[in-house]
């Protein structure tokens, strides 16, 4: 006998001991009083007759049972599937990243050289800038001296004017 016939038989021994045999032998699809049957009581709230389950037919929980692997190895495969997707998603993205960051390398490497060049040119001017400031500092002190000779000579002309009117 299979494993699954033994528990049944147990649980029909079990039933026969307990209601006899004419009990068990009813037990069957559609054999039985309605599961949805209440007496009610006066004095008492609502008492549910309780009557045990019956079982399917031993067909019927093959072919259950087939849907049910058929329904899970279609959810797994699903699932499965899924993070299947997930996985190539997130290697097409890394991939991507990589040369996102291989393209911001050869930038940095190439405005790093541009600076260095750049950083040279300007080492090269630094003479003659400093020569523009000692220049620009010459003005300036020229500038200054051209205008005390201005205000000097405004004094002279007014002294002249002044003793000329004498």
């Amino acid at each position: 006998m299979a494993r699954g016939e033994w528990g049944r038989l147990d649980r029909m021994r079990t039933r026969e001991a307990v209601w006899g045999e004419d009990a068990v032998a009813g037990l069957g699809p559609g054999a039985g009083p309605d599961p949805s049957s209440f007496s009610f009581d006066s004095d008492d709230a609502a008492v549910e007759t309780a009557e045990e389950a019956k079982e399917p037919a031993e067909a019927d929980i093959t072919e259950l049972c087939r849907d049910m692997f058929s329904k899970m190895a279609t959810y797994l495969t699903g699932e499965l599937t899924a993070t299947s997707e997930d996985y190539k998603l997130l290697e097409n993205m890394n991939k991507l990243t990589s040369l996102k960051y291989l393209e911001m390398k050869d930038i940095a490497i190439n405005i790093s050289r541009n600076l260095k060049d750049l950083n040279q040119k300007y080492a090269g001017l630094q003479p003659y800038l400093d020569q523009i400031n000692v220049i620009e500092e010459q003005v300036a002190a020229l500038e200054q001296a051209a205008y005390k000779l201005d205000a000097y000579s405004k004094k002279l002309e007014a002294k002249y004017k002044k003793l000329e009117k004498r």
